[in-house]
């Protein structure tokens, strides 16, 4: 439960709002092997959206997080992997657990209030957004749970 209140400034008055719906839907990831990265977000318990071989040299591969409305796709290798891409999810420990019982290797919980070192455990005051875990896949895209049991006023 949430104790301490979130205070997020209100946009700027007058502030030129886009009227137009563009819903964030997938991003590539880069991967060297598309059958070892498949494997892995397999494991990750992912739904598998598309593996469709267009061409010798063209595949498409896409993966979808559970309950989420975003995806990924692999994408050829690029000079660096993804970091800090975030899952949220509404418990931290199980999340954690559910993805270690998957045979993920999964760093320890911490938390971090902006501004300061990260802690160990879980924040002591159950505060959304300050509780993360971080996991990375077999190219070194990295990923972190979040956990946000109550979102930032105006998010969805």
């Amino acid at each position: 439960m949430n104790t301490t209140p979130i205070t997020v400034p209100s946009p700027p008055e007058g502030q030129d709002l886009a009227t137009v719906a563009m819903r964030f839907e997938v991003t590539p990831i880069p991967v060297t092997d598309f059958d070892r990265a498949k494997a892995f977000y397999q494991r990750l318990g992912w739904r598998l959206d598309i593996d469709v071989q267009f061409s010798e040299k063209v595949r498409a591969v896409q993966f979808t997080p559970p309950g989420s409305p975003a995806s990924i796709q692999f994408g050829p290798p690029g000079p660096a992997p993804l970091q800090r891409l975030l899952l949220v999810v509404e418990d931290i420990e199980a999340a954690r657990a559910e993805l270690v019982d998957r045979g993920i290797d999964v760093g320890e919980i911490w938390n971090a209030v902006p501004g300061q070192p990260p802690k160990p455990g879980r924040d002591p005051e159950g505060r959304s957004y300050f509780s993360q875990a971080v996991f990375s896949d077999p190219d070194g895209n990295q990923w972190v749970l979040q956990e946000v049991t109550e979102r930032i006023p105006g998010r969805v």
